[in-house]
C-alpha cells in the first residue's frame, strides 16, 4: 500500500511539475506540491528502511525512493532561492543511470502484468531524469517537451498506477487474490 500511496502523489506532482514547465504554474506556488510530496517519500522510505519487517528488499525500495525524494526537494529548493538548477541537473543524471538498470532487471524478472508495467515506469522515469539533465545542466531549450513528457508520465506512471495499487486492481495484492494466494 506504501507504493501506490508515494505513486499516486509522484503523479500529482509530475504532472504539476510538467504544468510548471510550460508556463501554467509559477515558480513560487509550484513549491508547495514538491516539498509534500518530497516530505511524503522520505517518510515512507524511512518506513521502509527501518519498519519492523525491513530487509534487503525494503531498504532497495527505500533508496530508490529517495532519489524521488530529492528530486523534489530540491525543485522546491530552486524555487525559493532563484538558481538555475545546473545541480539538480547533474544529480538527474546521476539518477538516470541509476535507474536503468532497475529498469533492466524489474522487465527481464516479469512475471506479471504489474511487473511489466513497473519496468517500463523505471525506463519512462530514466528517460524523464535524463531530460532534466538536458534542461538543467546542459541548457537544452526543451522546457515544453520536458514538461509535456513530464505531465503526461505523472498520469501514466504515476497516478495511474498508484490508483490502482491503492484501489486493490492492480500489484502485488491483486495477483495474489486472483492466483488464489
Amino acid at each position: 500500500m506504501l507504493l501506490g500511496l508515494a505513486l499516486l502523489y509522484v503523479g500529482a506532482v509530475l504532472f504539476l511539475n510538467g504544468l510548471w514547465l510550460m508556463g501554467h504554474i509559477g515558480d513560487r506556488e509550484i513549491a508547495i506540491i514538491n516539498i509534500f510530496v518530497g516530505s511524503l517519500t522520505v517518510l515512507i522510505a524511512l518506513s521502509l528502511a527501518f519498519g519492523s519487517g525491513a530487509d534487503a528488499s525494503s531498504i532497495k525500495a527505500a533508496g530508490l525512493t529517495l532519489l524521488f525524494s530529492f528530486t523534489y526537494l530540491w525543485v522546491a529548493y530552486n524555487r525559493f532561492n532563484d538558481v538555475d538548477g545546473r545541480g539538480l541537473g547533474w544529480f538527474s543524471l546521476f539518477v538516470a543511470i541509476t535507474v536503468v538498470p532497475v529498469a533492466i532487471d524489474t522487465l527481464s524478472g516479469a512475471a506479471t502484468t504489474w511487473d511489466v508495467w513497473f519496468g517500463l515506469c523505471w525506463a519512462a522515469w530514466a528517460v524523464l531524469w535524463f531530460m532534466f539533465f538536458l534542461l538543467l545542466a546542459l541548457g537544452k531549450p526543451i522546457a515544453r517537451v520536458t514538461g509535456m513528457v513530464t505531465a503526461a508520465q505523472g498520469v501514466l506512471t504515476g497516478w495511474l498506477p498508484g490508483y490502482l495499487l491503492l484501489d486493490g486492481v492492480m500489484g502485488p495484492a491483486a495477483t495474489a487474490a486472483a492466483s488464489g494466494g
